[in-house]
């Protein structure tokens, strides 16, 4: 299906948005926490491929200079087509050349997905799959219960969104 190049979030941070996920999924709203393979983590990406050789991603991404960790602050949501809500975070301006030396980088490896290509990135951290008609104020008051909040990317991984296979990185580009 698709490799992402992700960011994932310290004890907190992952702790919030796991939170999030059940409390929708049992307002009735699905989530990533029973979407396909159910074993989705957590995350900010950075980029994802559509087609991709994983040494050829890996190396690449681990030739990126080590940029540490970041803090950034939940402010809201934002609503996707057919229904597909998400985090709306604010992040430091220069999180924004990390995600476009990633994306160009990695483009080179595979096919990357045109909402990742430099310049079109929405920063994001998926909640809800379909939160279509009733669903959606449910996933937006569920939201706005526990926002403003701030977390710390901390690590990153590649991620196989078709198995939910996680190969770690040894550094956050």
């Amino acid at each position: 299906m698709a490799l992402a190049v992700c960011l994932l979030f310290d004890r907190r941070g992952d702790l919030v948005v796991r939170g999030l996920w059940e409390r929708l999924e049992q307002e009735g709203v699905r989530t990533l926490l029973s979407h396909t393979h159910g074993h989705h983590l957590p995350h900010l990406s950075y980029a994802v491929l559509l087609d991709w050789s994983l040494d050829h991603v890996r190396a690449t991404v681990e030739s990126l200079p080590d940029a540490g960790p970041f803090d950034l602050t939940f402010h809201g949501a934002v609503v996707f087509p057919r229904g597909r809500v998400a985090l709306a975070p604010s992040l430091p301006s220069y999180v924004g050349a990390r995600q476009e030396a990633v994306a160009t980088a990695v483009a080179g490896a595979g096919t990357l997905h045109r909402h990742y290509a430099p310049g079109e990135w929405v920063p994001h951290v998926s909640l809800a799959t379909r939160a279509n008609g009733a669903g959606l104020p449910v996933a937006l008051r569920t939201i706005a219960d526990v926002v403003p909040v701030t977390v710390r990317a901390e690590q990153a991984v590649l991620v196989d969104s078709s198995t939910g296979d996680v190969w770690p990185l040894p550094h956050v580009p």
